[in-house]
């Protein structure tokens, strides 16, 4: 059974920065179309949850609400993804939760980190 597991997540000021990682196992990364990030915020359900940043085929996206303050990207001798967020601000609070498309099979879902950023 493949899972995601996310960490690094916690309570910065805003303008600080952190970093999040998701560990897969079960499957390579390779195995996975797309992996990337949900962010959902305070009062949100999962299934509402924005995504935030994700890498297909190959090719790193970014939702305009991050875009120029995050970075994803994969090491897949670690068979890790990982988001760095610079310049947080108050709005990218919420619970962060890691996901993978495979090539074949249902999406996969980690349990999420929290994220809070204060003004």
């Amino acid at each position: 059974q493949d899972r995601l597991n996310e960490s690094g997540g916690g309570l910065v000021q805003a303008g600080g920065s952190l970093s999040l990682s998701c560990a897969a196992s079960g499957r390579t990364l390779s195995d996975y179309a797309t992996v990337g990030w949900f962010r959902q915020a305070p009062g949100e359900s999962r299934d509402e949850a924005d995504v935030v940043a994700h890498i297909t085929y190959g090719k790193p996206y970014y939702s305009d609400s991050v875009k120029g303050r995050a970075a994803i990207n994969k090491d897949n001798t670690a068979n890790t993804v990982y988001l760095q967020m610079n310049n947080l601000k108050p709005k990218d609070t919420g619970v962060y939760h890691c996901y993978g498309d495979p090539y074949t099979g249902p999406r996969s879902w980690g349990q999420g980190t929290q994220v809070t950023v204060s003004s």
